[in-house]
């Protein structure tokens, strides 16, 4: 698999079966009563995960995540957005088709290349220029095993390459759709721009996955980004 050219890649066996049990430790220790932490009896998700809950950081960021980092996009990056997932046995929902196309910052300004804005539990978010999205990427960790059955990534390979684009121009005769399976323990690796989506869960098994951003982009003058650190 070309991560250039498909978008995605898969690495197995990131995190061995202790580690992910002391993040699941560290995240069922931490304290939900924050507007950052959306609890249903469909989805417990956590937004700004790394500043929440900043016990859990180096328990995700081990030698062999480091590694994996730098090998395949050098020194240069840092986190710019952390958010949790937990899509319980019985979870209905899905996400639609669709590409990544906002960054979280810490105000909103008029600024020319940044639109259109939103504001999603008190968090600033805007469209960057394309330059910048192109650039980032997202690692996806995984605690449980994820495919089709509970809730996995589907995602059209080679989409990220043209541009910003709706998700109704797919032309699916010539273009299939990828499920993502990884076991616990591994991670995604993905463009923002790859057009992606998840099913309903229907194995009743449990999908709990922690997303995380990273750019190396210097965003236009006046605005920062809202959760940016080093790891």
């Amino acid at each position: 698999m070309d991560f250039s050219v498909d978008g995605f890649t898969i690495v197995e066996e990131i995190y061995s079966e202790k580690e992910i049990a002391a993040i699941e430790y560290a995240i069922d220790r931490a304290n939900s009563d924050r507007s950052t932490f959306r609890k249903t009896a469909g989805l417990f998700a956590i937004r700004q995960f790394l500043k929440e809950i900043p016990a859990v950081a180096p328990l995700i960021f081990t030698g062999r995540l480091k590694n994996l980092i730098t090998t395949c996009f050098g020194n240069d990056y840092f986190v710019v957005k952390s958010i949790y997932f937990d899509k319980p046995e019985l979870s209905n929902w899905f996400v639609a088709w669709h590409q990544d196309l906002t960054i979280s910052v810490d105000k909103k300004l008029d600024i020319s290349g940044y639109g259109p804005w939103t504001v999603k539990h008190e968090q600033f978010a805007v469209q960057p220029p394309l330059e910048i999205l192109a650039d980032n990427f997202t690692i996806r960790i995984h605690l449980d095993d994820a495919d089709e059955g509970n809730g996995a990534l589907k995602v059209v390979p080679g989409s990220h390459l043209r541009g910003i684009c709706r998700p109704d121009t797919i032309d699916w005769d010539s273009q299939t759709a990828v499920s993502c399976d990884v076991k616990a323990g591994g991670v995604m690796v993905m463009r923002p721009l790859l057009m992606h989506a998840s099913g309903r869960t229907t194995n009743s098994k449990p999908r709990k996955v922690i997303h995380i951003e990273f750019s190396r982009a210097k965003l236009a003058d006046g605005l920062s980004w809202s959760e940016s650190q080093s790891f």
